[in-house]
């Protein structure tokens, strides 16, 4: 593309840019303006920022609008009161005061000039003065631009929107200054990355790696939440990668980066690390409804394993014998230490220790208790274990991925056959616990567990039982144990 045609290009994106401003700032004006003018009356400046801005820009806004003002919380209180449908004061302390209006969530903090103590990330709160001074606070320069209420005055001391235009992430000043103030800014870098799809500046990604050390400084719930939002972005892939070559993923995640030293045992791919973006990339091609964290994490995880469990046989063919069972256990400890919910953990953790089970169903060597069993202990996942164990599937070799997907499909079928005729989603045991007792005469207690859980193990081994059936096998069971004489 010659200089001409790239610099009308880039007018051309600017121009778009330009549009989709006017058309989301149209949208949300009769509030922001209104708000605009109650704080102009009271002798202030009201300006949208950070990624309102951005995000109008992109054609992207929501219902979360982010203003900043020469208003002290105390003043802003002031100005809102009366008007504003609900108000929080959950930020003050970081001069930010929450309100709602017509739908919309507003967050209006007072200019900041704050340092920060360059041992952790907790800012120095000081008040400023001036816009540009807390323009040039904020991350990066997509997200430092201000938009003037109710002039809608457009304010871009830093090149913003020419960044935007040119999809590149890059900080208002040094990004070694930047990373100090906050190091939880490079993963914030990474995150965008992955969101809007943008690249990052090579000075950012420089920075990046040298300091990445310094994010041992930030709190294991402010990574889990970036990461978290990372991982959801809609280019997870880029942003790993920069996780992982910028020595980032070592930090907090160090068990991605490992895969990269573990050649396939199928010898069809670079290594494992790329087998696993290509599974967390077939993992998000069969989403429903947005992004699924869960399955993409246990995407992400699920051969972290291989490392521990690497074995070369006499014939040189390289094996990971039990790498879901030991990849189960690493991915529930760094979950665990990234403070994710229990329920998250258990979920992610469940899928990537059965993540193996299907392979070897095309053998023919499994009977109707195996399914069912496969059913049982998958249980509400097992919409997400077919997603996941298709998705793991990134062999070159038609043949093998046609055998492969064959095989997958008769087993969905086979499930759905059995689960019309058993009600599989709810197996239960022929008997339920009161029938335990009523017929063993005895009280609630260990035996009636034991006992339950010997008619569930009946079931999924043999299927339904009649009545008649179930009684006769739990008698000949509670002898066996010396419950009955």
């Amino acid at each position: 593309m010659s200089e001409v045609s790239a610099s009308q290009a880039d007018r051309s994106e600017l121009t778009a840019a330009q549009r989709n401003a006017v058309a989301e700032l149209l949208r949300v004006s009769p509030v922001a303006d209104e708000l605009g003018r109650r704080f102009a009356r009271a002798g202030h400046e009201l300006h949208l920022v950070g990624g309102s801005v951005r995000d109008a820009l992109l054609g992207r806004l929501g219902q979360d609008l982010d203003f900043c003002t020469d208003a002290h919380p105390d003043e802003t209180l002031r100005i809102i009161k009366g008007w504003a449908e609900s108000i929080w004061e959950t930020g003050r302390e970081f001069g930010t005061i929450g309100a709602q209006r017509d739908g919309l969530q507003l967050e209006i903090t007072t200019f900041r000039a704050e340092a920060y103590d360059q041992v952790t990330r907790h800012p120095v709160v000081e008040y400023g003065t001036s816009l540009v001074d807390d323009l040039k606070r904020r991350d990066f320069t997509i997200n430092a631009m201000a938009v003037s209420l109710p002039d809608h005055r457009f304010t871009d001391p830093f090149g913003g929107l020419a960044d935007l235009a040119a999809r590149v992430i890059r900080t208002p000043g040094t990004p070694w200054e930047s990373f100090g103030d906050d190091p939880l800014r490079m993963l914030r870098a990474a995150r965008f990355a992955a969101q809007l799809c943008f690249t990052v500046h090579p000075d950012v990604r420089e920075a990046m790696t040298r300091m990445a050390a310094d994010l041992d400084r930030i709190s294991a719930e402010r990574i889990r939440d970036e990461f978290t939002k990372l991982l959801c972005g809609e280019d997870p892939i880029t942003g790993l990668r920069l996780l992982v070559d910028t020595g980032l993923a070592d930090r907090f995640i160090p068990e991605l980066t490992g895969l990269k030293l573990e050649i396939d045992e199928h010898a069809q791919h670079k290594d494992v690390y790329e087998h696993t973006l290509t599974v967390v990339r077939n993992a998000m091609s069969m989403e429903e409804g947005g992004c699924d964290f869960i399955l993409r994490m246990a995407a992400l995880m699920h051969d972290v394993g291989k490392p521990a469990t690497k074995a070369v046989g006499p014939d040189g063919r390289v094996s990971f014998h039990h790498h879901e069972v030991v990849g189960a256990r690493l991915t529930k400890a760094r979950m665990k230490a990234l403070r994710y919910p229990k329920d998250v953990i258990a979920q992610t953790v469940k899928l990537v220790a059965l993540h193996l089970r299907f392979y070897g169903y095309g053998r023919g060597e499994w009977t109707d208790s195996a399914v069912r069993r496969y059913v049982t202990d998958a249980g509400d996942l097992l919409p997400r274990l077919h997603k996941l164990t298709r998705s793991d599937v990134t062999t070159r070799n038609r043949r093998k991925a046609a055998a492969l997907a064959a095989d997958y499909d008769a087993l969905e079928e086979r499930i759905a056959r059995l689960a019309a005729a058993e009600d599989l989603a709810r197996v239960r045991p022929d008997l339920d616990g009161n029938a335990i007792m009523e017929l063993l005469g005895v009280p609630p207690g260990p035996v009636v567990g034991k006992a339950w859980q010997h008619l569930k193990d009946l079931r999924l081994e043999r299927g339904p039982l009649d009545r008649e059936e179930a009684e006769a096998e739990l008698l000949r069971w509670a002898r066996e144990q010396g419950v009955l004489d």
